[in-house]
């Protein structure tokens, strides 16, 4: 399931004819491959690397899929990750809430960069190792809770979602206890299905909790993001109160989803190739590279890096012209033969150097080192305490999500030993 080599459109079909209407986007994956990009995609990469295509919105974008134009574009300025734009690219066939505009992921510039720089200091390397120790902790935690009740489980809610949501929320001064409402709140948000009216309950549930953390945040502040945030910024002026919630909001949602789904997904895929799995056994040396392996591999963002041009480009001889959208395949970009040799193979002894999983650019994740650790430290505890761990169902029954946000990965993983 990880050397799909097939070099032609969806389902086989011919390039559409010339003035034709623009192939649909996203496109399917192949049957019986979940672990690869789909197929499309990579003959797209080889002669038409700025490919139109027409997006579920109806509306019609760029693809970019080779990683020197998807890094090229999120470097540059003159793409614009606001969201608000009338011609930003959109991923659903009818209006939804724009939960994140005016929030500073679709920041531009200056303004931007300001949000980043009050959240560096808690983002670092340095950071994230720190933390160390205390990941370590909640990982055995949650893995004694596993072998107390046995098999099976669903890998998912027994150690994926909550190592990661327990860590932002300690990080934030989140009570460990409202991790469960975050959650379930999140995945209404970013499952696809939801509608307006759904979505925004969500996004208000999380906000009004929120809310409520910070004004006891005020009245008896701790050791955490949040109160750092009233104390430096808040207090004198520089960033409103209101403001902190939302950012706490976006922290929590980009601090758990993604490194949970990784986690299920390498859980699955080194299952999967069970040479690698040992490989990894023999030498523990070889992890913190695995999982930028695996990052690459298995990219969690397939779709979501949107930009909209604000100016002529042009970039490897093509124009983009101001007002065309673009949509950055990371995924794709990672599979990319001219930047890793043999890309479709996965390899925990390859040195793997420049891949995209965490974006590029100023909008690139912030989070990105301490995701690293979390899943360095939850697939090492994890094989090395339950060296029986195996797929308690055919693995052609796990269910991988599958939406418009382009969240990929696997959904529920059920797991014995």
């Amino acid at each position: 399931m990880t050397d799909s080599t097939d070099p032609t459109g969806p389902q086989g079909e011919p390039d559409p004819a010339p003035g034709a209407e623009p192939p649909a986007f996203p496109q399917e994956k192949a049957p019986g491959c979940p672990f690869d990009p789909p197929p499309g995609y990579r003959r797209l990469q080889a002669e038409d690397p700025f490919a139109p295509a027409t997006l579920p919105s109806g509306q019609r974008a760029r693809v970019v899929t080779r990683h020197r134009d998807v890094r090229a574009v999120l470097d540059d300025p003159r793409f614009s990750a606001d969201s608000s734009h009338p011609d930003f690219p959109r991923m659903f066939p009818r209006p939804v809430p724009q939960v994140l505009k005016g929030t500073f992921p679709r920041l531009d510039g200056a303004e931007h960069l300001r949000y980043r720089r009050m959240l560096a200091r808690d983002f670092t390397g340095r950071r994230a190792e720190e933390l160390r120790p205390r990941i370590e902790q909640i990982v055995d935690g949650r893995l004694d809770l596993m072998e107390a009740g046995g098999g099976p489980v669903d890998l998912m809610e027994a150690l994926a979602y909550p190592v990661p949501s327990t860590v932002v929320c300690e990080l934030l001064g989140v009570p460990a206890e409202d991790s469960p409402l975050f959650e379930s709140r999140t995945r209404v948000l970013i499952n696809g299905r939801s509608g307006p009216e759904e979505m925004m309950r969500a996004k208000d549930d999380i906000l009004d909790h929120l809310e409520g953390v910070v004004a006891a945040k005020e009245k008896q502040p701790g050791d955490d993001l949040i109160s750092r945030l009233l104390v430096e910024q808040v207090a004198p002026g520089l960033l409103d109160r209101a403001e902190v919630a939302i950012i706490a909001w976006l922290l929590l949602a980009a601090g758990h989803h993604t490194t949970a789904t990784m986690i299920g997904t390498g859980t699955m895929l080194l299952l999967e190739n069970p040479g690698q799995l040992a490989a990894l056994r023999a030498d523990p040396a070889l992890i913190p590279g695995a999982v930028d392996e695996l990052l690459r591999h298995q990219t969690a963002m397939q779709i979501g890096m949107n930009r909209i041009a604000t100016a002529d480009v042009t970039l490897g001889g093509e124009t983009i012209h101001a007002g065309e959208g673009v949509v950055c395949q990371l995924a794709t970009a990672n599979r990319d033969a001219d930047v890793f040799a043999d890309p479709d193979r996965f390899d925990v002894t390859r040195t793997v150097r420049g891949h995209l999983a965490f974006g590029h650019g100023p909008h690139q994740c912030p989070g990105q080192s301490l995701a690293r650790v979390e899943l360095q430290v939850t697939l090492d505890r994890l094989f090395t305490r339950l060296p029986g761990l195996r797929l308690a169902v055919p693995a052609a029954d796990v269910p991988f999500w599958h939406h418009l946000f382009g969240i990929h990965g696997v959904k529920e993983l059920p797991v014995t030993w």
